[in-house]
C-alpha cells in the first residue's frame, strides 16, 4: 500500500506539468505527531499543500464507496476527522475544511464516476488550462 507514494514520486519525475506537485504526492500520508510516511515528518515540517491534501484525501477516502467496504454517512466520516485533529490533521485547517465539508459531501458524494470527470475536466480547464481548450484523459 504504501509503494503508490513512491510509483507516484516517480510518475511526477517524468512530467514536467506536475513536478512541482512533488511535495503533495510525497507527503499527504504524513500525520502531524510523526506517525505518518513516507518520510516521518511532523507538524510544520510537512508541507502546507500536503497537510491539505491529506484532509481531502481522508476525507474523500471515507466517503466513497470502495471494493472492500461501502461509504461512511457525512456524520460518521465527520466524527472520524474530528477524532484525528492534532495528532493527523491540522486542527486550524479542519476548522476551516468543517465550513465546506457539507457542501463537498452534497455535492460529490455517491455522484457516478463520469459525472465527477465532468465535473474535474471542467475545473482543470478553467482554473489550470484558461483558454487552451485542452481536457485531460
Amino acid at each position: 500500500m504504501k509503494s503508490h507514494v513512491t510509483q507516484g514520486l516517480q510518475i511526477l519525475e517524468q512530467s514536467e506539468w506536475l513536478k512541482d506537485a512533488g511535495e503533495v504526492v510525497g507527503s499527504p500520508h504524513e500525520k502531524l505527531n510523526g506517525d505518518g510516511y513516507l518520510n516521518g515528518l511532523s507538524g510544520g515540517s510537512i508541507p502546507f499543500t500536503a497537510r491539505i491534501f491529506s484532509i481531502a484525501d481522508v476525507f474523500d477516502a471515507l466517503c466513497s464507496r470502495r471494493p472492500y467496504k461501502e461509504p461512511f454517512t457525512f456524520e460518521e466520516t465527520m466524527k472520524i476527522i474530528r477524532e484525528n485533529t492534532g495528532n493527523h490533521f491540522d486542527s486550524v485547517l479542519i476548522d476551516i475544511f468543517c465550513t465546506i465539508a457539507r457542501s463537498l459531501y452534497e455535492d460529490y458524494a455517491g455522484r457516478e464516476d463520469d459525472v465527477i470527470k465532468i465535473e474535474v475536466d471542467r475545473i482543470i480547464q478553467k482554473y489550470f488550462l484558461g483558454n487552451n481548450n485542452i481536457i485531460l484523459d
